[in-house]
């Protein structure tokens, strides 16, 4: 049995973990257990990958905006490639849907000056493969762009281990504990780690985590999310298409090398899993994108699900628990995760060191009690 002591344990190598300990490596000693054979296993590595501003609550956007400027200019040796290319994105509607795409235009422009209402022709313009006969309109940000996830994953992890923090995989916690005023995470097969602080960043498992640890939950519900990827048409250069999101959220699809990724944009309960797909909901999609589009899905290529963690605002779990000294919460990413994880990485650091909210993050009107768990109880 080994024992290691650290300042800062993060549980969960996914995308929270690993931009906190960026951030958090050059502030005390860290280091990131994660239960997987590999980092980025559950949720991360079965992201949509789309950078979109108008994406998510108040909250979220402000967050997500505040993390373009490191998307779009990384620091020197982050990643060898582009993190963003362009994309662009396209909400479609019927004729019966205007008044929601007139809603989601003015919301939507208040935030991004780009965004525009786009009307029937200019919607078949942009994606030709649209039904003219479903598609009444459209509101269009161009600037929504495709997100190397891997890339980004890879630069935050590749980072963080460069400024001293340890990446444990296959380190299932299967207990804690609170002695002698720091955190003792017991390890399957014996080994244990010290910590002063606990960063709770496990995924659809933080409320697992805080139970085993004797900390009252937050109200985690995860759901799962399932995608798939399809041949394009044969013939057609796909490459510069936008992607394409139903404004009632039933459906999405989106060029992705060569070929489209679809889904139902379904949000299904589900306990903490290695989630899979289910037929019926690919079955769903497939209808739900012929019906409003000219392509005909006969193959299905690839096929997945993930899970995503919502609270009942849909909004980030982070700071110290109130009633558990050392115990921090780094919950409830949903979909926003990665578009997020510059500013989210920075705001998770400065509030687990104590250090209090960024002032640029504090301007978008993000403060630590938007984000604390204390708001759910």
């Amino acid at each position: 049995m080994s024992i290691t002591e650290v300042e800062f344990a993060i549980v969960g190598a996914g995308i929270a973990g690993v931009s906190c300990a960026y951030f958090l490596a050059g502030a005390g000693t860290v280091a990131i257990l994660e239960r997987e054979h590999v980092a980025a296993y559950h949720t991360t590595g079965r992201s949509a990958a789309l950078y979109s501003e108008t994406y998510g609550n108040d909250a979220i956007r402000a967050i997500t905006v505040a993390s373009g400027s490191f998307y779009r200019q990384p620091p020197a040796g982050f990643a060898d490639v582009p993190l963003l290319s362009p994309r662009g994105v396209l909400f479609i509607g019927t004729a019966a849907e205007n008044d929601a795409l007139d809603q989601a235009y003015r919301e939507f422009h208040s935030l991004v000056s780009t965004v525009r209402r786009a009307d029937k022709t200019e919607a078949l313009g942009l994606l030709p493969l649209l039904n003219p006969d479903m598609v009444d309109s459209g509101v269009y940000e161009p600037d929504a762009e495709d997100m190397d996830v891997a890339a980004i994953h890879g630069g935050f992890l590749k980072g963080a281990r460069a400024k001293g923090a340890v990446l444990r995989l296959k380190a299932e916690i299967v207990g804690v504990a609170r002695k002698g005023g720091k955190w003792q995470l017991d390890l399957r097969g014996g080994d244990q780690v010290i910590a002063t602080s606990v960063i709770n960043a496990a995924g659809a498992w933080c409320d697992e985590l805080a139970a085993l640890a004797g900390v009252r939950p937050v109200g985690l519900v995860p759901k799962r999310r399932t995608a798939f990827t399809f041949d394009a048409p044969q013939g057609v250069d796909i490459h510069g298409l936008p992607a394409v999101v139903d404004i009632g959220e039933t459906f999405y699809f989106k060029p992705e090398v060569g070929q489209f990724l679809g889904s139902p944009a379904d949000e299904t309960p589900s306990p903490p899993c290695d989630a899979q797909p289910e037929e019926i909901d690919i079955a769903i999609a497939v209808e739900r994108i012929e019906a409003a589009s000219t392509l005909r899905i006969t193959r299905i290529k690839n096929k997945w699900a993930g899970l995503r963690s919502f609270v009942a605002d849909k909004t980030f779990v982070v700071g110290y628990d109130s009633d558990a000294e050392g115990f921090f919460w780094l919950a409830g990413q949903g979909g926003y995760g990665i578009q997020s994880a510059p500013a989210m990485g920075r705001i998770s650091a400065a509030l687990a060191a104590g250090k209090g909210m960024p002032d640029d993050i504090k301007a978008l009107d993000v403060t630590e009690a938007t984000l604390s768990p204390a708001r759910l109880r």
